[in-house]
């Protein structure tokens, strides 16, 4: 039986894939969290097989819990659910330790597949993502900008893109004001961009923000 842990901000979506997983012989939900520090918290006093994951969550977004994960519990398989499409931050999130990235949207046959593929250790590619990767491999120049990014700098981008002064993303990121300031030059340095109200734009365009 494998153990899954679901985190997610909205209890009515928590309370759909708990019933959905419990229709299942071989899944069994042992944790729910409603935001990412929870998580966090849960992993650390539990075992689990798997993860699944929102994006967008109060006090400690996705990107964040996926890269805190990566000291707190680096064998813990993630699946990211999001209400964002493949082609905005499954790459990033790809590249950064998830092992696998489907939209809310999916049906619930497909969603029981990747739970039950993620939770053997295995990456799940959807049709949706598969192509994204061949795209890429095939024209590697045509890639988005935040998606030359590294993992810490790609975190910093949502934060700034939402308006979070460096002070903030310090504390959060247990970094100094310095190191954000540094992260932000190599962001906009690499994105061709001047300020971060550029940044803010770039991320509404690309839906990258709620």
């Amino acid at each position: 039986m494998k153990r899954i842990l679901l985190v997610d901000d909205h209890s009515i979506v928590r309370d759909g894939l708990r019933n959905l997983i419990e229709l299942e012989t071989d899944l069994q939900v042992t944790g729910e969290a409603s935001s990412g520090a929870e998580a966090i918290q849960l992993v650390r006093k539990n075992e689990y097989d798997a993860m699944v994951l929102d994006i967008s969550m109060p006090d400690k977004n996705g990107v964040d819990t996926l890269h805190e994960l990566k000291h707190v519990s680096p064998d813990l398989p993630v699946l990211v659910l999001s209400g964002y499409a493949e082609d905005q931050y499954a790459l990033n999130l790809m590249r950064n330790g998830c092992k696998g990235y489907l939209s809310k949207n999916a049906d619930s046959d497909e969603i029981i597949l990747a739970i039950r593929t993620v939770s053997a250790g295995k990456r799940y590619i959807s049709a949706e993502l598969a192509e994204l990767m061949t795209n890429e491999l095939s024209h590697p120049s045509e890639k988005q900008l935040h998606e030359t990014l590294s993992d810490r700098e790609f975190q910093v981008f949502v934060k700034l893109a939402t308006g979070q002064t460096p002070t903030a993303i310090a504390d959060e990121l247990f970094i100094s004001i310095k190191t954000v300031s540094t992260y932000r030059s190599r962001i906009l340095e690499k994105m061709a961009m001047k300020s971060n109200a550029d940044l803010t734009y770039y991320a509404i365009k690309y839906g990258l923000l709620n």
